[in-house]
């Protein structure tokens, strides 16, 4: 969750963001080496990833790969120079984490990031999603991406309770070429977000049954 300054009618005030999910310009690689080496906390044992952090077990799914280091950090910069093209905002990432990363390929993704979060005062957490959100949207749209977006809901996986919203995007010739499902939660001191893009339905379902299937130590 990357910290932004907003500007204009948010007033430039200091605001934090847990994570940018524009992988549509990024040059994607495969990993074929330590997948522990991938990640900034955390441990992948088998087919298993546990953060003690977050307190969070998930299984890879068969035939997936985790997402390269490098690819991750390409990911990240992309995403934040949009930002800051779009919107003129200040962005520190300094303390993102990348947690469980792993994809079919270019389009069909799973990511997971957290970042330190104290609220300063009740509800920073919350309003922050809501402009996160309009924020991702409307730099879709500066980059020419017709996009549409679902109203935001709660959902709970393993217990706790997420926010949920989707975005679709859409090509020049109005067919979708990409969908985003996009979950949030403070938990354990850390804004924890989970981003699923997919193109196909097939690769949509092994995505979201490993993620509701996870499991959560209950703090």
């Amino acid at each position: 969750m990357p910290k932004f300054v907003k500007h204009q009618h948010l007033n430039k005030k200091d605001m934090k963001i847990k994570w940018i999910a524009l992988l549509l310009l990024t040059v994607l690689i495969s990993c074929s080496t330590d997948p522990n080496k991938q990640i900034d906390e955390g441990k992948i044992t088998d087919n298993t990833y546990h953060s003690k952090e977050i307190g969070w077990t998930m299984e890879i799914p068969n035939g997936w790969e985790v997402t390269h280091k490098s690819t991750l950090d390409e990911r990240t910069s992309n995403g934040l120079d949009l930002i800051s093209e779009s919107a003129g905002i200040e962005i520190d990432a300094s303390e993102l984490k990348q947690l469980l990363n792993f994809q079919k390929n270019k389009f069909n993704i799973f990511q997971s990031t957290s970042q330190p979060f104290i609220e300063e005062y009740e509800g920073e957490w919350a309003s922050n999603n809501v402009l996160l959100k309009e924020l991702i949207y409307n730099t879709y749209l500066q980059n020419g991406m017709k996009t549409d977006s679902s109203a935001t809901q709660t959902v709970s996986v393993n217990g706790l309770d997420f926010v949920f919203y989707e975005f679709v995007i859409y090509g020049p010739k109005g067919d979708v070429i990409l969908n985003q499902m996009m979950y949030s939660r403070l938990i354990n001191g850390f804004d924890f977000g989970i981003n699923i893009n997919y193109n196909n339905e097939g690769d949509k379902k092994e995505m979201l049954e490993a993620w509701m299937n996870s499991k959560f130590e209950k703090y």
